[in-house]
């Protein structure tokens, strides 16, 4: 007797991420949309704030979120010593008025801790905390489909080349070690086709 294919056993097959969601980014909406849902709700509504905040203006990957330390913040020069996993290249980013108003609070909040965002019982959050957090913040923002934190790297990236930055300069931003890994944001860009038409 040949042995089925599938049977009770075996856990089903994960779905491919194009069956969840029609694509992997938020535009600049769904990030505000996902934002104010985040300060709306839960007893750390400040730290999860600033966490997707960081994500999507640094275009942080989430291993790299719950490695950030408070010595790679500079709130007076208003610079961030971004170090990227992946062997990715590590940059300096500007950081904005929004995000030093959203470190400051963070930080008179934190109490003298080493790790920007920490859990309630004072160590750094795991990956997993920061996937639920996204996830949960998405269905409270009304969004149609299943929200990750990647997608607020992409987002990012998405963002800035629909702003017209220079590919290298995206690419540096981000810490591509390889320019075709930045090309896809630029590749998708509708501005592109702008003037194509006259009328």
């Amino acid at each position: 007797m040949t042995q089925p294919l599938f049977s009770a056993k075996y856990p089903p097959q994960k779905p491919y991420n194009t069956a969840r969601r029609s694509r992997e980014y938020l535009t600049p909406e769904e990030v505000e949309q996902l934002l104010r849902a985040a300060r709306r709700q839960g007893r750390c509504r400040q730290r999860n704030a600033t966490l997707m905040l960081l994500m999507y203006r640094h275009g942080l990957r989430v291993a790299e979120l719950v490695r950030l330390r408070w010595d790679m913040f500079d709130l007076k020069a208003a610079v961030f010593h971004v170090q990227r996993v992946k062997n990715g290249l590590p940059s300096v980013h500007p950081l904005r008025g929004v995000e030093l108003r959203a470190l400051r609070q963070l930080h008179v909040a934190g109490a003298g801790a080493a790790y920007l965002f920490v859990s309630e019982r004072g160590g750094p959050l795991t990956t997993r905390t920061v996937h639920h957090i996204v996830a949960v913040a998405g269905e409270a923002a009304g969004l149609p489909f299943p929200v990750h934190p990647h997608m607020l790297r992409h987002a990012c990236g998405f963002y800035l080349a629909n702003k017209g930055v220079d590919t290298r300069a995206l690419q540096q931003y981000l810490g591509h070690r390889n320019i075709q890994h930045t090309v896809r944001y630029t590749e998708l860009t509708p501005q592109r086709f702008q003037s194509f038409w006259d009328d």
